[in-house]
């Protein structure tokens, strides 16, 4: 994921361990919701009791593809109500199309990506199968950096923000005044995208800022966590030892 694809969004947005892939699905659709007057669409993972904590699953920059589906699936297998928005709006690319990728991410307009997650939380808090106190978010690459964002734009409803392998730097940074999120990030090293200095400096600016805030720092290659590999550096072990920890970790936050 090239550095200077992050830029426009964050400008303007100033498996349990063993859990297989294929059969953690409990009950999903497609939803649409409201987008501050316009309609997005996502995929609503519900566990099968009916109702859980509210969690927001936010993609890579491939797009909302059957790989972040089975994310939300495994999350609502874990018992919270997921809900992925579809930022492309119907776009995808392959896992052989880099490019195109890029391209997707770079002109996703900002302002409509801004709605889409805001009216995501909006749709996932009024859910009556929706529990606890607030949403949680949770994002993997340019979903991580959109993570962080979404936390400090909708401090009111987001509670628990999980960022991996990707946040908002330089001029792409959010104004984090009004986080009330905390925030356990999981980055890689070594990562040219994302790299971990700039992490840890981003855990001490929060922190000094009175943020409940940890970003860890793993030895494992950018996007360690997709089972799908498509960069040679998905790390099976880690992915196994890191689920039910992020498992508990929202839990607790959203109880």
């Amino acid at each position: 994921m090239p550095n200077s694809a992050a830029g426009p969004v964050g400008e303007a947005l100033r498996g349990r361990a063993g859990l297989p892939f294929a059969k953690v699905r409990d009950v999903a659709d497609t939803v649409e919701f409201a987008s501050n007057g316009n309609t997005a669409s996502g995929y609503l993972a519900t566990p099968s009791g009916g109702s859980g904590p509210g969690l927001i699953v936010i993609q890579e920059w491939w797009g909302l593809n059957p790989q972040i589906k089975r994310t939300a699936d495994r999350f609502a297998a874990e018992g919270f109500v997921a809900l992925a928005p579809d930022l492309y709006h119907g776009e995808l690319a392959g896992h052989d199309e880099m490019d195109k990728a890029g391209h997707l991410m770079s002109t996703m307009p900002p302002d409509r990506a801004a709605r889409d997650m805001s009216g995501a939380v909006d749709y996932l808090a009024g859910l009556g199968s929706t529990t606890g106190e607030g949403v949680g978010v949770v994002g993997f690459c340019m979903g991580g950096m959109l993570t962080l964002i979404l936390a400090a734009l909708r401090p009111d409803q987001v509670k628990a923000a999980v960022p991996f392998y990707g946040f908002p730097q330089g001029d792409g940074e959010p104004d984090y005044s009004d986080l009330t999120a905390r925030v356990w990030g999981h980055m890689a090293s070594p990562d040219d995208y994302f790299p971990p200095e700039a992490a840890k400096a981003l855990e001490a600016k929060l922190r000094g800022m009175g943020k409940d805030a940890t970003i860890d720092v793993h030895q494992a290659g950018h996007a360690f966590m997709n089972e799908e590999d498509a960069m040679g550096t998905h790390d099976a072990e880690l992915a196994a030892r890191l689920w039910p920890q992020v498992v508990k970790f929202l839990e607790d936050s959203l109880a």
